[in-house]
């Protein structure tokens, strides 16, 4: 019988709980990184002792070459400013992560769908087991990839936002009579945990494997062929 057969006895075993905890944690990644929204003030103390501000907006993905620092032609401390861009695009990482987090969302979600009600029918059979390790351990691999490319993009949002990056990239910065500092830092808190949550999805999925490998043919033929302790084995008849 294939139908349908609610039983939550899985939860209750590694297999299935370790399922739910990677189902939490991958929200937690994509809901971390993905709703970022954040503005840095810049203040210009100019040579004149009067001082003028600047509004760095940006949000994910982090195309920051696309986030106007200066809008249209304007005059900044009596110096002509043209339309000036943050410098920077970290959408790729950011977007890879992301989207290894939707997807094992999404897999984890079917994951337990099948352990709660069809798991008579994955463990009758090889191909379940076995596709269920496979998954896992590539999606293992790819939260390690995904993790680092995102710690690497989130550390070049930063430097690019920072004083010396908005000190690089505004022109008006180098004038020797115009002081540039960012005086409000958006918060990246959530950005860093979005990175901790990765590497911590990196180690269940990887640990998750484990369990799921126990499920499969190539785990019990290697222990149903080993002899049982005590158990001598008789020499073949001459």
């Amino acid at each position: 019988m294939t139908g349908l057969r609610l039983n939550l006895a899985p939860l209750k075993e590694p297999l299935g709980f370790v399922k739910l905890v990677e189902w939490l944690t991958a929200i937690f990644a994509f809901g971390s990184c993905g709703g970022f929204s954040g503005r840095n003030v810049i203040s210009l103390f100019c040579g004149d002792g009067r001082n003028q501000t600047l509004n760095a907006t940006f949000h994910y993905p982090f195309r920051l070459s696309q986030v106007p620092l200066v809008e249209g032609n304007t005059t900044l401390c009596n110096h002509s400013v043209s339309t000036t861009h943050l410098v920077g695009d970290s959408a790729s990482s950011a977007e890879f992560f992301v989207g290894v987090a939707v997807l094992c969302f999404l897999y984890s979600m079917v994951a337990l769908l099948v352990y709660l009600g069809y798991m008579h029918v994955y463990k009758d059979s090889d191909f379940g087991p076995i596709f269920d390790f496979a998954v896992t351990a590539v999606l293992a691999f790819l939260w390690l990839v995904c993790s680092s490319a995102w710690a690497k993009g989130l550390q070049n949002v930063k430097d690019a936002t920072g004083d010396e990056g908005i000190g690089s990239t505004l022109g008006l910065c180098r004038l020797g009579d115009v002081t540039c500092q960012v005086t409000e830092f958006a918060n990246m808190r959530t950005l860093n945990i979005s990175v901790v949550f990765g590497y911590l999805n990196m180690f269940v999925w990887a640990g998750n494997a484990w369990f799921v490998y126990k499920e499969t043919r190539w785990h019990s033929q290697r222990y149903s062929g080993q002899p049982g302790p005590g158990r001598a084995q008789v020499p073949a008849p001459i």
